[in-house]
């Protein structure tokens, strides 16, 4: 019954990681929030910004997505509605790369409203909206993994800020570069070894150091399989540590 928001949710979250869209969302409805999911409008298959054509050259695909995309947003970019994605990659793809592959007014709208999920909470913290009394959770240690997108954003401070709600929770950001795998580069037979070596520079050696209990954060999909099978330990999306530590509601 609060101020409205889109959740959209990119594909790799559609098909690969569901729950980190369930976490985001139990998390903007703790905080009062009326959610909208996003959706095409003709009702066939989830939209999809378009990088995974744009990453291999099919730019003539990628703008046909990303048409399709600010077709089904529109609507609530006209009322100023905030959009909010989860994966680093595909929502500041609405924010860049729509403007170069679209050039209109519509697609620089659409970036004025484009958040990342930790972004959208910090900007509603300042402005005093945002209010969920989290709590403590059993890992008192967190390891937090920059996506190179929210790097090169400057968004590391937006997560950053969001952990530090968690009552306890003491967060160290891995200083390392890209964790290896870039998008699809890791899982071509010819890179895996360069892949590897990337992520040996720093982020496996501090997740292999850490206590079994520390909590792994990542945002990027990429980066999370690539901590998966660089170190066998589970990194978890934000919106996911969030969702654990909302107010448990006794029955």
């Amino acid at each position: 019954t609060g101020k409205e928001v889109v959740l959209w949710a990119d594909t790799f979250t559609t098909w690969f990681e569901p729950e980190n869209a369930r976490s985001a969302l139990a998390v903007l409805q703790a905080a009062g929030y009326r959610v909208h999911l996003a959706k095409a409008q003709d009702g066939s298959r989830p939209l999809c910004c378009g990088r995974t054509f744009l990453s291999t050259g099919l730019v003539d695909e990628a703008r046909r997505e990303a048409q399709r995309t600010l077709k089904a947003l529109l609507p609530f970019v006209a009322r100023g509605v905030p959009i909010v994605g989860l994966e680093p990659s595909c929502l500041l793809t609405l924010r860049d790369e729509f403007k170069v592959l679209l050039a209109s007014e519509d697609a620089n709208q659409l970036a004025n409203v484009a958040y990342l999920f930790e972004e959208f909470i910090v900007k509603e913290l300042d402005a005093g909206r945002f209010k969920v009394s989290f709590q403590s959770l059993p890992q008192q240690k967190g390891l937090l993994h920059g996506h190179c997108h929210q790097k090169a954003f400057g968004l590391m401070d937006s997560i950053e800020r969001t952990l530090q709600m968690i009552p306890n929770l003491k967060v160290e950001t891995i200083n390392s570069s890209c964790c290896g795998m870039a998008g699809a580069f890791g899982y071509d037979a010819q890179n895996i070894e360069i892949s590897k070596r990337m992520g040996e520079l720093v982020l496996f050696p501090k997740i292999r150091q850490a206590a079994e209990e520390t909590l792994i954060i990542a945002d990027g999909t990429s980066c999370r399989h690539q901590i998966a099978n660089g170190t066998s330990r589970r990194a978890e999306h934000v919106a996911c540590t969030l969702e654990r530590a909302l107010p448990k509601i006794e029955g």
